[in-house]
């Protein structure tokens, strides 16, 4: 089975259209958050995901902040002000979706979560000090996380009590290792100074996970986004990926 995994969407349609078409063929889609926030399209983004097929989900702190979960004084201020502008506009029916996200999931040898298995909407895993936490908290082999909108690789082998962050190899199917941390990057917003989508595709039968990448519109984006009223910065970070 060939599961498509992407995280942090970020109300980014022209993104998400981009890796579901580049990701083609997969049986099952597991989306570990984020699908609103930073963009201009909290609605598109939330329908087109529900429409996927299989589809596991989970709910992250910027579509809890667009529920009015968690407080705005919470996040910087352009993605407060964001997150403002997206209650008003988020539909009834999406808003309620959205409510009905769990934000940890386990299932077989996986378990997702949109930040860390400790904190599954607020915590970072972004070195081997983070990770190393994180492997104490959870009992299945591996545990796929976003939040950070970093592609990222943490190994720790069952029966030795060190944490190494593994290279990534972009394009190409790597094992898995029993015990693996692993992020797909954001799809809508990445951080690691690559503009383009990134998500990952897991193959359970084979036990591999591919890392890809994929170029879409950005231009078009930071033109919706200004069209918005939205914070000129968010346009701006688009194009260098930070």
């Amino acid at each position: 089975m060939r599961v498509l995994v992407i995280s942090d969407i970020h109300s980014n349609i022209t993104a998400l259209e981009a890796v579901l078409d580049a990701a083609l063929p997969y049986d099952t889609v597991w989306c570990l958050g984020d699908l609103v926030g930073y963009g201009p399209d909290p609605n598109e983004c939330i329908e087109l995901v529900r429409s996927l097929p299989d589809l596991l989900c989970l709910i992250g702190n910027h579509d809890q902040a667009a529920l009015d979960m968690i407080p705005l004084s919470r996040f910087n201020r352009d993605a407060g002000e964001v997150a403002a502008w997206t209650q008003q506009i988020l539909t009834e029916d999406n808003k309620e979706y959205l409510r009905s996200l769990a934000s940890k999931i386990s299932l077989d040898q996986f378990t997702l979560a949109h930040g860390s298995p400790n904190q599954p909407v607020w915590e970072y895993i972004l070195d081997t000090h983070s990770a190393d936490r994180s492997f104490a908290a959870f009992n299945t082999y591996y545990c796929l996380v976003g939040h950070s909108h970093l592609p990222l690789i943490f190994y720790r082998p069952p029966d030795i009590d060190i944490t190494a962050k593994k290279y990534i190899e972009w394009n190409r199917a790597m094992d898995l290792l029993p015990r693996m941390i692993l992020n797909p990057g954001s799809v809508g917003q990445p951080r690691d100074r690559d503009p383009r989508a990134s998500f990952a595709i897991l193959d359970i039968e084979a036990n591999t996970w591919e890392m890809k990448r994929v170029d879409y519109d950005i231009q078009q984006v930071q033109e919706r986004i200004l069209d918005a009223g939205l914070p000129e910065r968010q346009a701006i970070r688009l194009a260098a990926g930070w």
